[in-house]
């Protein structure tokens, strides 16, 4: 692994941690998620985070495994496809959470009832990153 490829996964896990504060700072979607209790992965593929949400807020977000902690979906992809997706103006096939499993770049499996309900609440909170990750990843 290079360097740059690893400065890439800190940068990606580091921007997933600040998901539930940049979130908090988003009350619409909040709004948005209010009927969606879940428990779920998401995040690179090789350091995926076991996310806990409650009415529309991400009340925990631990790096997994979590021992004897279920879940109901995961979205996972790489961190090269999360740098790319969470640029200010990304690439056509790299703009969105199902043009990256289109590309072979991100994986969804599991219970898929939650993802595909809330896909709109999935899309932007995982796309709130975006003002700040190329800042951060620079």
């Amino acid at each position: 692994m290079s360097l740059a490829s690893n400065a890439t996964d800190t940068a990606v896990i580091k921007a997933f941690a600040t998901i539930p504060a940049l979130l908090e700072q988003a009350p619409e979607l909040i709004v948005r998620g209010r009927f969606l209790d879940c428990e779920c992965l998401l995040g690179p593929t090789g350091h995926p985070l076991h996310a806990s949400i409650r009415a529309g807020r991400i009340v925990d977000l631990t790096p997994a495994p979590v021992l004897m902690r279920s879940w109901r979906f995961a979205y996972r992809a790489s961190p090269a496809a999360w740098a790319a997706y969470w640029q200010p103006a990304p690439r056509p096939g790299w703009h969105d959470l199902l043009a990256l499993t289109k590309r072979g770049e991100a994986i969804i499996e599991g219970d898929l009832h939650p993802f595909m309900t809330h896909l709109q609440y999935f899309k932007d909170v995982l796309a709130l990153p975006r003002q700040h990750f190329a800042v951060a990843a620079s």
